[in-house]
């Protein structure tokens, strides 16, 4: 679907993003250019010196914020893969009017770039905070899916399909809970869980951004894509790690604790990829949940007809809570076959995280 095509990545220099640059100039999509965006300077440079030698790869500053730079980068692109976005729930609870600016705003102005340019695909990266969400930046994800599939159904001219895909926890990823636990086993413990039962829907960054660019491929205009994911206990995630990180630093497993200090705000014991309203509307696929649009098109009708259908009534929401876990061996062997328990990844990252208000009561 890619090959000769012209791809713009936002928030290039995101996890997703990066990796999304990295599967589209090193493997055999045959791409025929690459426009890389993002507001972070030093990253991007960093990124840009990779990739010095691809003469199909550019790589551009750019703010989400900017409709006019954005349709001007868009000029000549055949598929958008949006990735651009403020992801850590504690600073958008923090600024609420930031997140509405480029998760909501944002979004509308790759939509109307898209428009402009007549371009053929736009695929949005959601999360699975978006279901029922409990905080500003899972609402402003959901409002960004929300937005993709509106204006898939209002379009009364052109060509764009738009779509987003919603996945779960990307292991290993910025600010994801492997490398808080990877330097709590590395000062000697205690290892912090929110709680013992919780669970979550989990994937490598390779997994979730090859099904990025598969769904792609699926599109047919306003679906959401729920990937199908394993999901863990985070206890087990915690024992595994310290089982396998501990004797590199000089413990003894046993040696490390592991204490409870309580969910947080806004924090859910499970995840929700795919809510029951949305059941009534889905279709199964092998690797995937194609949720159809609740509002149907104003100015066209399609026919949602995908390859390898395995049912067309879905019945059971998907919640990390109701369905099986990994059991330990296999996290085990997922984690090590992902290289996420490498000696010394991601050693400066900090040993913990804050919420809302915390901080600012032990000022106070």
């Amino acid at each position: 679907m890619l090959k000769g095509k012209v791809v713009l990545v936002t928030g290039a220099c995101g996890t997703v993003g990066s990796e999304l640059v990295q599967q589209l100039l090193e493997s055999d999509s045959q791409i025929a250019g690459l426009i890389a965006l993002d507001n972070n300077e030093s990253e991007l440079f960093f990124l840009e010196q990779r990739f010095l030698q691809d003469k199909r790869a550019s790589f551009f500053l750019a703010d989400m914020r900017d409709r006019d730079k954005l349709c001007r980068k868009t000029r000549g692109v055949d598929v958008i893969f949006h990735a651009a976005a403020f992801k850590h729930v504690i600073l958008c609870e923090r600024s609420p009017f930031e997140a509405v600016q480029t998760n909501i705003n944002g979004v509308q102005n790759i939509i109307y770039a898209a428009y402009e340019n007549n371009v053929e695909k736009v695929i949005f990266t959601s999360t699975d905070k978006a279901v029922n969400p409990t905080s500003v930046m899972g609402t402003s994800k959901l409002m960004g899916e929300k937005i993709m599939t509106a204006a898939n159904s209002n379009q009364s001219k052109g060509r764009t399909i738009f779509a987003s895909t919603r996945f779960g926890n990307v292991l290993g990823s910025r600010g994801s809970v492997i490398p808080i636990f990877q330097k709590q086993i590395m000062k000697g413990g205690p290892v912090t869980l929110t709680d013992s039962n919780m669970t979550r829907f989990i994937m490598s960054i390779e997994e979730a951004v090859r099904l990025v660019i598969d769904s792609a491929s699926l599109a047919m205009g306003g679906e959401v894509f729920i990937t199908k994911m394993p999901i863990i206990r985070i206890q087990d995630l915690a024992e595994v790690m310290i089982e396998e990180l501990a004797p590199s630093y000089g413990y003894k497993p046993q040696d490390i604790a592991i204490t409870t200090i309580g969910s947080k705000p806004g924090e859910k014991l499970y995840e929700e990829l795919m809510s029951y309203e949305e059941t009534r509307r889905s279709i199964e696929l092998p690797n995937y949940f194609a949720v159809l649009p609740a509002f149907r098109g104003i100015y066209k009708d399609i026919d949602y007809v995908y390859p390898d259908i395995v049912t067309d009534k879905v019945t059971n929401p998907y919640i990390s809570a109701d369905e099986e876990t990994m059991d330990k061996q296999s996290l085990r062997d997922f984690l090590i076959k992902n290289n996420l328990l490498e000696n010394g990844k991601k050693a400066d990252h900090p040993d913990r995280r804050y919420w809302p208000g915390e901080k600012e009561e032990k000022v106070n």
